[in-house]
């Protein structure tokens, strides 16, 4: 199922944190640097690697974009970085220069997350770069973080244990004793589980631990409601701490390290172990899955990173891109189109395409003629091949006449939703169809009729991830 395709090893120590890209992988160290990788062969770009943290760097991340790396650091800051030349685009000074343990951006990139050895947690508006909100946590050191999917929530894990839900407003909204010995990471799947309450979807979340466990979650996020969280299960297969755990795109894997030196890949449906991959010969700190495509890397105290590819008849992320690709291709955003070049090897080109604002629409539009004349692509063959992926793209636009299910339609049209948007009542519609009715001055919502505490209007991107999915079934 995992093949060891790859090995990094221009880190001189512990290797902390790896993070993916649509296009790269970024890994971070105790030598104090970060170093960026090309997912089309491995090879460290020219600018690589990153300098100016003067101790450890804790963990990277990229935007959501791709266009801009994070990193830090024990020495109290967190650096921004330009991924197309590696210049430093700021440094954000931590309240009272605590070590800096984790980072994330969040999913709208609005802004990003920093969390500190000395329990605080900082969010950073990453347009004007200024501190938008500040917390801490009750008791010990934060030093896991993820995001919920539309954004709008966080969850931070701490030394002492706990796992704590926020809004965005920094208020606090949950905490739950998760982990005796202290949670080390957590991460939340982009893919709702199937079935609803209420109305409302459930995530699965996952934490690991000191204890050696990691602990599957369900967890809802209801603006204006809150937040709730249900225990699921533990998954007991390592024999020491567990460090690290990822779910993959699609949320039908989880991967953990350990410090048994092992790396255990679940399937997350039944908690069953699918492979167990023992070449680290050290603490493993970190591992991820790459965005639509079938990578996995792991990094060690070995100062190691290892490369994976997964098995595509038993990977269950699937084709993922490809999946997204059969709804409204024309509303992809640069990085969606950057995630199907991946998946179609085609990576080679994410930056020229990036270089020229190609979007979904502008994807759709391409003719040979621009290919060679303003993207400059001179191989006849190269233009081919992209020519023929955007007509199996445009195949796949075709109209379904099977019966809908009824959670993707919206509630006002009954037609298959393409823009999903959650309304203040917790409740999926299409976008122009709660405009056209908001503009019509409606305040109340139109399936309980109660008022509405909010006019705004969330993208509900895993439900638009959802009926691509099942389009693509349809094909078949």
């Amino acid at each position: 199922m995992a093949t060891l395709i790859h090995s990094l090893s221009d880190h001189s120590d512990d290797v902390n944190y790896c993070a993916f890209s649509s296009s790269c992988l970024a890994t971070c160290s105790l030598d104090k640097t970060v170093r960026v990788y090309s997912l089309s062969n491995f090879t460290e770009l020219p600018y690589s690697p990153l300098r100016g943290h003067t101790y450890a760097v804790h963990c990277c991340c990229f935007s959501p974009s791709g266009r801009v790396l994070a990193s830090c650091s024990t020495d109290g800051t967190t650096a921004l970085w330009d991924t197309r030349d590696g210049r430093r685009l700021a440094v954000l000074g931590q309240p009272r220069a605590s070590p800096v343990r984790v980072c994330r951006f969040s999913p709208r990139d609005s802004s990003l997350l920093a969390g500190a050895a000395d329990g605080t947690v900082v969010l950073w508006n990453t347009q004007s770069l200024r501190l938008y909100r500040s917390g801490n946590v009750k008791d010990g050191s934060l030093v896991a973080c993820a995001f919920s999917p539309n954004g709008n929530f966080f969850v931070t894990g701490s030394s002492s244990g706990d796992l704590t839900i926020w809004d965005d407003k920094m208020r606090c909204l949950y905490n739950e004793k998760a982990h005796d010995l202290g949670v080390t990471c957590c991460d939340i799947s982009s893919h709702p589980i199937s079935g609803s309450e209420n109305g409302f979807k459930y995530f699965q979340m996952a934490s690991c631990g000191q204890d050696n466990q990691i602990k599957l979650w369900l967890i809802l996020f209801a603006d204006f409601l809150g937040a709730e969280l249900k225990y699921k299960c533990t998954l007991n297969g390592h024999s020491a701490p567990v460090l690290a755990c990822a779910f993959s795109y699609d949320g039908q894997m989880l991967v953990s390290g350990s410090v048994d030196k092992c790396v255990i890949i679940y399937k997350t449906s039944t908690g069953n172990t699918l492979h167990t991959l023992s070449q680290h010969t050290r603490y493993v700190t970190t591992c991820a899955f790459a965005p639509h495509s079938h990578l996995l890397a792991t990094g060690s105290m070995d100062k190691t990173v290892h490369i994976w590819q997964l098995d595509l008849k038993q990977s269950c992320a699937g084709n993922t891109a490809e999946t997204e690709s059969t709804v409204a291709v024309e509303d992809w955003s640069e990085d969606d189109v950057s995630a199907w070049l991946c998946a179609q090897d085609l990576a080679d080109f994410v930056e020229l395409f990036k270089m020229n604002n190609i979007d979904g629409k502008e994807l759709l539009n391409l003719t040979k003629e621009s290919l060679a004349n303003e993207l400059k692509i001179e191989s006849l063959g190269l233009r081919s091949k992209i020519l023929r992926k955007i007509e199996e793209l445009r195949m796949t636009m075709i109209s379904v006449s099977v019966p809908v299910p009824d959670e993707f339609l919206c509630p006002i049209t009954r037609e298959l939703m393409t823009d999903p948007v959650i309304a203040a009542d917790g409740y999926s519609y299409e976008r122009e169809a709660m405009e056209h009715w908001i503009s019509n001055k409606r305040r109340s919502s139109p399936m309980t009729n109660l008022p509405l505490h909010s006019l705004m209007l969330t993208p509900n991107r895993t439900l638009k991830m959802a009926i691509s999915r099942w389009l693509e079934t349809q094909q078949k």
